[in-house]
């Protein structure tokens, strides 16, 4: 077994290749309710934007605000009708901390039209789309300064998300 290193905030038992863990890091609840989209691309379907104007995330180690106008999603609705979503933003951890959060990930609808109702839901106040009927999910990255946080430099981490009226409300759990 890994020796366990105190500055991680992860116990054992740790990942083994036969049993990959993870555990709970942080929910991280965003608000940008201002979308910008860029419709017909010249790659063939759309870009959009949403900027980061608020939020929050907390965990067992973490609890801060998303920082407003740091950032933003900048996805790219391909032509299969999957959504490629590349988001950088700020968050700021409670003890001052600045942590650059940099998400990329994968949106695609399980049933023919679930894309075109999320579409209508993010772009045009449409109705809420259920969350079993897309799959969210995300790889983040985090950059921080050495000290009290970067254990979140040191880890895989994976994201389940889920689109709300204003924003997304994402899960990310660390592969430990």
């Amino acid at each position: 077994m890994p020796e366990f290193n105190d500055t991680t905030p992860f116990q054992p038992p740790f990942s083994d290749i036969d049993n990959p863990r993870l555990e709970f890091v942080m929910e991280v609840r965003l608000t940008f309710p201002e979308v910008y989209t860029m419709a017909p691309h010249p790659f063939g379907g759309m870009r959009s934007a949403v900027l980061v104007q608020g939020g929050t995330f907390e965990g067992p180690q973490l609890k801060g605000r998303a920082v407003p106008g740091s950032g933003g999603d900048y996805a790219y609705f391909r032509p299969d009708d999957v959504a490629v979503f590349d988001a950088r933003y700020l968050l700021q951890e409670d003890d001052g901390t600045i942590i650059l959060l940099h998400n990329k990930g994968y949106l695609w609808g399980r049933k023919p039209d679930t894309m075109a109702r999320l579409r209508d839901w993010a772009f045009n106040n449409g109705t809420p789309v259920p969350h079993d009927e897309y799959y969210l999910r995300g790889n983040p990255t985090f950059e921080c300064p050495v000290g009290k946080h970067d254990w979140l430099t040191k880890h895989v981490f994976i994201g389940v998300g889920e689109r709300k009226a204003d924003g997304n409300l994402l899960r990310y759990y660390a592969l430990v």
